[in-house]
């Protein structure tokens, strides 16, 4: 069976950090473009950022620039999402999606083209 699955959410104050995790079974996430989307509370969903096959490419929303960094470790099977300096308006549902795209920046601002997505993981900044 296919599937990703988000780990390591929770609740953090302002300031705070947190590292996400994006875990595959059944699927390589060698051959993927990878990306990490959030969707708050009446908001649309977002593209937080987004790493090539290799790892050599990233993109970042301008929102998490400097803040967030993303990671993969091909032979682990698994991708990363390093959140520091958490705010409130990060708040939100985070997905992990895997696929096959020809950029980076293509997958973070149109994911419908993503074949695979995890069940998302709650990120609360709240004091």
């Amino acid at each position: 069976q296919l599937q990703l699955v988000e780990s390591g959410g929770g609740l953090v104050q302002p300031g705070g950090s947190l590292r996400l995790s994006c875990a595959a079974s059944g699927l390589t996430l060698y051959y993927h473009t990878i990306g990490w989307f959030r969707q708050a509370p009446g908001k649309e969903r977002e593209g937080v950022s987004c790493i090539s096959s290799s790892g050599g490419y990233t993109n970042y929303a301008d929102s998490v620039k400097g803040r967030f960094t993303i990671s993969r470790d091909n032979a682990k099977n698994m991708v990363s999402l390093q959140m520091n300096s958490l705010k409130p308006e990060d708040t939100g549902v985070y997905y992990c999606a895997a696929g096959r795209f020809i950029t980076v920046q293509a997958m973070c601002v149109n994911p419908r083209g993503a074949r695979y997505w995890g069940q998302g993981t709650q990120v609360t900044v709240s004091s």
